[in-house]
């Protein structure tokens, strides 16, 4: 079995990488949720394959795409879908957007959970509809949980769609069969749609499980849009594509209809690198998630050990780590304070809505050399603060 190097570190600068461009050369950018690794060889290979035939007009559906995805689904998820059921779009985004707009059209508002991927609070303005908000609340070990009174309370005024973010991003977690059935099941009851981001579903640690929502049973599913890419899993959100699961026939209608115009096909090379990710990625993938499972508990034990008063809850799914210096002297601004004094850039907590005060969000999808170096810079930082 082939051996994958995820230690070796790659000038990204010189690319047009935004992560690598956003900050000033001197700071280690630990930000926007794409990986530092090179997307796994059979990828490379197969696009390399198709850029050699030299022609690039507009592409027809790639032959086996949809089988591929339908044969993963069910070896990793044991779902069984239809070929019928897929829609190819060029981003998750894209995806729920488009989908809030076909739902919604009535003006029935949106429901998301917060602290969210800073997107999901774009959607009701976008789409011209409420947004409706529910507060993530925590549990045991800083572990978040569904606040079903809020979630309920939500879904009561006038909701059209709950946008579910599973796994969640930036939290870190993978919902339980329990959570997701109640969730569902409080939606069902007040005839609210329902759609699924689950597009960091592969990348799901030891100890937890991804169960796609619509899996649970086929009166959820008629009732659900279930988005999918292989973007974050494979590293490849450059070449745009992603698909829907839609098994409803009258709601994919709905949203073939509000994409006509507006929302194109998808990139030939995406769907080429999907194909090859689909069919020959798992050995790569599984090897990648070792690797991330190393970051993350280094990351973890390294937080509790060496920054006094952080919590940081561990990431069931995602390379995702979201920081709590709220007990810290630099809780007010966490983000600007270790830009400035660490020379690290990573998310403003405040940008993932109510719940984000006092937080940041550090990716940990990189070589260990640089996830150290930008640790070991923001426990410089605060012990310098510290002594004042």
């Amino acid at each position: 079995m082939q051996a994958f190097d995820f230690d070796h570190v790659i000038d990204r600068r010189s690319s047009e990488s935004i992560k690598w461009h956003a900050f000033a050369e001197d700071v280690l950018p630990m930000w926007v949720a794409d990986m530092d690794f090179a997307a796994a060889p059979d990828i490379i290979e197969a696009l390399q394959q198709r850029i050699s035939h030299g022609v690039f007009g507009y592409p027809a559906e790639l032959k086996g795409l949809k089988e591929s995805i339908m044969a993963w689904l069910e070896k990793r998820y044991a779902w069984k879908i239809q070929a019928e059921e897929l829609i190819f779009l060029p981003g998750v985004v894209v995806g729920f957007n488009l989908v809030t707009q076909a739902i919604c059209a009535d003006q029935r508002g949106v429901v998301i959970q917060t602290p969210v991927y800073p997107p999901f609070l774009n959607v009701g303005k976008n789409a011209g509809v409420p947004l409706l908000t529910s507060k993530l609340i925590k549990g045991k070990n800083d572990r978040y949980e569904v606040d079903f009174d809020s979630f309920n309370h939500s879904l009561d005024q006038n909701a059209g769609m709950f946008l579910l973010c599973n796994p969640h991003n930036p939290v870190g977690r993978v919902f339980t069969r329990f959570e997701l059935e109640q969730m569902a099941e409080n939606c069902l009851r007040r005839d609210v749609m329902i759609c699924a981001d689950e597009i960091h579903c592969d990348l799901v640690y030891e100890g937890s499980h991804h169960i796609p929502l619509a899996s649970l049973d086929d009166e959820i599913a008629q009732k659900t849009v279930t988005l999918m890419a292989p973007s974050k899993t494979f590293n490849i959100p450059g070449l745009e594509f992603s698909f829907a699961v839609v098994q409803n026939p009258e709601l994919r209608q709905r949203i073939h209809q509000a994409r006509r115009g507006l929302v194109g096909g998808v990139n030939l090379m995406g769907m080429v690198a999907a194909q090859a990710a689909y069919q020959y990625g798992e050995v790569w993938l599984e090897q990648l998630l070792a690797y991330l499972k190393s970051n993350r508990d280094w990351l973890y034990q390294t937080v509790g050990e060496r920054m006094k008063g952080v919590q940081m809850p561990l990431p069931q799914g995602t390379y995702l780590a979201w920081l709590n210096f709220q007990s810290t002297p630099v809780g007010n601004d966490p983000f600007t304070f270790f830009l400035k004094e660490a020379k690290v850039g990573l998310n403003d907590g405040c940008a993932f809505g109510k719940g984000g005060e006092g937080h940041v969000r550090l990716n940990f999808g990189c070589p260990r050399s640089l996830l150290e170096e930008g640790v070991n810079r923001m426990i410089a930082a605060l012990e310098k603060n510290q002594r004042g």
